[in-house]
């Protein structure tokens, strides 16, 4: 089984206890997380060989981002050390009509201040057929944009297969810059593209109109259609248009949806409602490693696909952290509607 790759920043989630505002905290509980490690975690969990692509500071903080990593077997041999100091974003968890707060802390993290050619991105793709990156890292500097460009041309030249979730952050792209121009050759890379109706406008000025995404007579595919079929024609090379829905009725209840685009035919997945979230943070995540697994493992049934992420990023809302910690049997079964735990 050849590699996976994934690269982009791995993160210390510190959070009050409970629910405790950032006010009322004494202590804070510490995870590790970021949007393109939380795939690899969860491809890791489900038994792929994956390989996460990072830059660590030298010194605890990073040694214990390290340590993590290995604990769930994930692959480490591409991780450079340098740089100051580990990311960190505070994250204050919301409850009903409370929303969740979420603060970066992020500027000059090692990864920000990556360059072109620290990595070896020729040796890093050998016996590799998949290349997963997100929007997250070209916001997060411009080098870091270079960066990231520089290893999906040469995936692309390898022949990779390159996914791409867009994971647009209005709280990033901090640097004089146009998100829109950058993204745009970025994702022209992409054999798959994940992203919501907010990244889609954001990046690609394409707008996928929410208040009409459902009529009185249920989900409005020819929508969901048309605004696919326009990103498929923005982007050529693309042959996988996957985009999720997600309306929040609360903090604690969200109702929400995906559908999937291979060029001729549009999936739905089952409209789903998380009642008594116990954690939001990764749920992306968990789809997106749910799509990467489904298109290897199931190459030719895509609503399988779709449905075996879906119930992923379902599972991962039951849980604490940024990871989601759910065997390949585990979802299985919640596609078999097994609730049962016997």
């Amino acid at each position: 089984m050849k590699k996976i790759i994934t690269f982009g920043e791995i993160m210390m989630r510190l959070a009050p206890r409970g629910f405790l505002r950032f006010s009322q905290a004494n202590n804070f509980d510490l995870v590790f997380g970021g949007a393109e490690s939380n795939v690899a975690f969860s491809l890791a969990n489900f038994g792929m060989d994956t390989e996460f692509v990072t830059r660590l500071p030298k010194n605890d903080f990073g040694k214990n981002a390290l340590m993590e990593m290995r604990k769930y077997n994930l692959g480490t041999k591409y991780v450079l050390q340098g740089g100051d100091r580990l990311g960190i974003y505070f994250m204050e968890r919301g409850i009903e009509n409370r929303p969740m707060k979420v603060v970066y802390d992020r500027s000059n993290s090692a990864m920000s201040q990556i360059k072109p050619g620290m990595f070896n991105w020729k040796q890093i793709f050998k016996n590799s057929n998949w290349f997963h990156w997100s929007g997250i890292t070209p916001a997060i500097s411009r080098s870091a944009a270079d960066v990231c460009l520089e290893a999906i041309k040469i995936a692309r030249d390898m022949g990779l297969t390159i996914s791409t979730d867009l994971n647009y952050r209005s709280k990033l792209w901090s640097y004089e810059c146009d998100p829109q121009n950058i993204m745009t050759k970025l994702t022209s890379y992409s054999d798959i593209i994940v992203g919501n109706a907010e990244a889609i406008k954001v990046f690609f000025g394409l707008e996928l109109d929410s208040n009409k995404s459902h009529t009185d007579k249920g989900f409005n595919g020819e929508l969901f259609l048309s605004i696919c079929k326009k990103i498929k024609t923005k982007f050529p090379s693309s042959n996988k248009v996957i985009i999720t829905s997600r309306e929040s009725i609360s903090s604690s209840y969200h109702k929400w949806f995906s559908v999937l685009y291979d060029g001729s035919n549009l999936y739905q997945s089952k409209k789903y409602k998380f009642k008594n979230i116990v954690d939001r943070i990764g749920g992306g995540d968990a789809f997106m490693s749910g799509i990467i697994y489904g298109l290897i493992n199931y190459p030719t049934d895509f609503q399988k696909v779709l449905s075996f992420a879906s119930e992923a990023c379902c599972f991962k809302h039951s849980i604490s952290g940024d990871v989601n910690l759910a065997s390949v049997s585990e979802i299985e079964k919640l596609l078999n509607s097994d609730y049962s735990g016997i």
